[in-house]
């Protein structure tokens, strides 16, 4: 069973940068996808960014350019740089694990996510 521990939300003031990390035990896919989702209050979870095991990435349109995703095969973690942080951007962030398409939904297991709250 795949199991992923999260770091490394909290608060911060707009303009901001915060580091999430997700270390990633139990995989058994030789190739995979990994990263984040988040879900703010009253919304849909939705994608950040995500990863595969050739760092092949992709973003949500609304934060290409600020946040930043990459992964160590040999430690299995995933980290997402956030930087230029806005208020909208406040959330609850899940990391996933995907033996397929993470983009697509396809997740096998989710973190327990953590608060990432941007506020003056």
């Amino acid at each position: 069973q795949v199991k992923l521990l999260e770091s490394g939300g909290g608060l911060v003031q707009p303009g901001g940068s915060l580091r999430l990390s997700c270390a990633v035990s139990g995989i058994t896919a030789t190739v995979n996808d990994m990263g984040w989702y988040r879900q703010a209050p009253g919304k849909k979870r939705e994608l950040v960014a995500g990863i595969n095991t050739f760092r092949s990435t992709h973003y949500a349109d609304s934060v290409k350019g600020r946040f930043i995703i990459s992964r160590n095969n040999v430690a299995k973690t995933v980290t997402l740089q956030m930087n230029s942080l806005k208020p909208k951007n406040t959330a609850v962030y899940y990391c996933y694990y995907s033996s397929g398409q993470g983009a697509s939904g396809d997740i096998d297991s989710w973190g327990q996510g953590t608060q990432v709250t941007v506020s003056s």
